[in-house]
């Protein structure tokens, strides 16, 4: 199935549903691809006849699984996550739902080699680690290609269990990025968007170069004003958290995100300062929910590092990564800050 750039290899998938005689489904699909549901609703259905609901949650990757009890109501009897791979970590939990999960990555029919070959001029030394998403993975061979054709030295490394591909980045997990971290000079991200060239470049404290292929550009000077302007704003979040008395930790319930024993350690650690906090549990946090707890000063985000950093401008009050609230309690300095990560 072809879908704008997007070429989705779903046919495998249709086949087992077939077999198995499931009717009803559901789709999740990622926020750039939401506004095609229709065409991939008829793609799906010029040659099947399935009953097809669309999730219109946000959908930020395979920890974003739908509510079990809420697909059971429906009568949902699959569900189909497309533009994502699965977290190898959770296969086991995806098979304890009852409740058939089939991810259907959509990867990307845009040609990557000139934007490749023009990020040749940018690099720091001759070692370059190879990072992308999902929708680009099958271009890595390519630049392997490019980069070795002009003199430098390609390396593509495997994450840990939480990453399905090698070379492959979350934006949650840069595992794969920085299993052999000091055999890099310099680090190439294919791809758009900033948050998961950021995270790179926050992690591995290394030179990053984006090559985007959709907007056929090269960014690097960006990236590092981003860096700077990010770092401007937690500095100024971990400063309103040194001083704030009431705290509420935050908890996702979603299966990938979901991290208690981190959110209990910081209760203790809270407790152990008698500073007052609460815990709450969301599916999905969001700044009118939080909303409800006025007296709360600084929330401590133990779900997807995303909603603390990505999501900053969204939220009356600050809300900070488990990282962040160490150089709060001065338990560490700003200087050795980190990117949260789920590992």
């Amino acid at each position: 199935m072809q879908i704008l750039h997007y070429l989705i290899e779903i046919q495998n998938v249709i086949d087992e549903l077939n077999k198995k005689e499931y009717k009803k489904i559901l789709i999740q699909l990622p926020e750039g691809l939401k506004h095609h549901s229709l065409a991939i609703k008829k793609e799906i259905n010029t040659k099947n006849h399935f009953e097809i609901f669309f999730s219109g949650d946000p959908c930020y990757g395979a920890c974003d699984i739908p509510c079990i009890n809420q697909l059971n109501t429906l009568g949902i009897q699959a569900v189909i996550q497309i533009g994502h791979t699965n977290i190898p970590s959770l296969n086991k939990r995806y098979k304890e739902m009852n409740m058939p999960i089939y991810f259907v990555n959509a990867l990307s029919s845009i040609d990557v080699k000139p934007i490749i070959r023009s990020a040749c001029d940018f690099f720091e030394g001759k070692k370059i680690g190879i990072v992308t998403t999902a929708q680009h993975i099958h271009k890595l061979h390519d630049a392997i290609e490019i980069l070795s054709s002009q003199g430098f030295s390609p390396i593509i490394l495997s994450g840990d269990e939480r990453i399905a591909e090698k070379g492959q980045i979350l934006g949650c997990n840069f595992s794969a990025a920085k299993s052999s971290i000091h055999s890099i000079d310099s680090y190439l991200f294919i791809g758009s968007g900033m948050f998961h060239s950021l995270g790179l470049l926050l992690s591995t404290e290394k030179p990053v170069i984006i090559a985007d292929p959709y907007e056929n550009k090269i960014k690097k000077e960006e990236l590092i004003a981003l860096k700077e302007r990010i770092l401007r704003q937690r500095f100024a979040a971990i400063t309103i958290a040194k001083s704030s008395k009431k705290y509420g930790i935050l908890i996702c319930s979603k299966m990938g995100q979901q991290r208690i024993r981190l959110a209990e350690r910081i209760k203790k650690t809270l407790d152990a300062l008698d500073k007052e906090s609460i815990s709450l549990v969301f599916d999905s946090i969001d700044p009118v929910a939080l909303q409800n707890y006025p007296e709360i000063d600084c929330y401590i985000s133990t779900a997807c590092p995303r909603i603390a950093i990505d999501d900053y401008t969204r939220y009356k009050k600050p809300i900070i990564t488990p990282v962040e609230l160490e150089i709060a309690l001065e338990k560490k300095s700003f200087n050795a800050y980190c990117f949260d990560e789920i590992i």
